[in-house]
């Protein structure tokens, strides 16, 4: 026989039998396509965060579509991304209410003073390790940008030392507060019209030589606050937002100003 018609056949004989295998091993590991799944991650912003505690936008939907899940658990999307999830699944999304970032420490360059100068890697988490980080307040933000980092929207930037939130671009997912080897920030309602920029537990004189701007649970704030929104716990003022009204008083109280309102600097 030909050579070359022998090699066209085995060549051609490969072929076939590769095409059967394949055809078998497609039936055999065939994984059934969920249209539930796919329409509820069509639905959601695909921003894969984490902030509803799975991997990403494509975990979250498989989740929510085999019922192990709530439809209201991404962050990003808000109360639009539930309706339309809840809407999909035929269940309700319950209250949303949308969150924002905060940093609790006001303690730059202007108001605080580095303990040592440090020339390690530019990591808060590297730092921190080293006596605490940089700065003389063993609370306050290191300053070299692990949030930044982190955040997905470009809602963080480093300023004279403090990490600053871009309420406008924030989207309240949290990323942020997982990397904070401080635990400094927190996601707060984004109606709240006020914050103790402070994280500092120490003793009022402590504080005062470290931070000229911290907390020293004086309790001024406490006792003119008119809802009883503020308290000094360890030495350090914490607001009850749900019950805070924005009207000010205990920034005007504050010696120090540690509370601010809004956007006031």
């Amino acid at each position: 026989m030909n050579p070359v018609l022998i090699a066209v056949l085995l060549l051609t004989g490969t072929g076939l039998l590769a095409s059967v295998i394949l055809v078998i091993a497609s039936k055999l590991m065939y994984v059934p396509v969920d249209e539930t799944a796919n329409e509820i991650a069509k639905a959601l912003p695909g921003a894969n965060c984490g902030a509803c505690g799975y991997a990403g936008c494509s975990d979250y939907a498989a989740a929510v579509a085999s019922k192990k899940a709530a439809p209201n658990l991404c962050v990003p999307g808000g109360a639009d991304a539930a309706k339309k999830v809840s809407a999909i699944i035929g269940e309700d999304a319950g209250e949303i209410i949308p969150m924002v970032a905060a940093v609790a420490c006001h303690g730059n360059y202007d108001n605080t003073r580095d303990k040592y100068r440090y020339a390690g890697v530019k990591s808060c988490a590297a730092s921190n390790m080293l006596h605490a980080g940089r700065s003389e307040c063993a609370y306050g933000c290191i300053g070299f940008g692990d949030c930044v980092s982190a955040c997905k929207f470009d809602a963080i930037s480093v300023e004279n030392g403090v990490a600053i939130i871009n309420y406008a671009v924030c989207k309240g997912c949290g990323a942020c507060v997982a990397k904070c080897p401080k635990g400094i920030i927190k996601l707060v309602p984004r109606t709240t019209r006020s914050l103790v920029l402070c994280s500092n537990h120490d003793k009022g004189a402590k504080t005062r030589k470290t931070c000229v701007s911290g907390c020293i649970g004086c309790m001024k704030c406490e006792k003119v606050c008119p809802n009883g929104a503020i308290k000094v716990d360890n030495n350090c003022a914490i607001i009850d937002f749900s019950k805070c009204g924005g009207c000010g008083e205990c920034m005007r109280a504050c010696p120090v100003h540690a509370p601010k309102i809004g956007d006031e600097d």
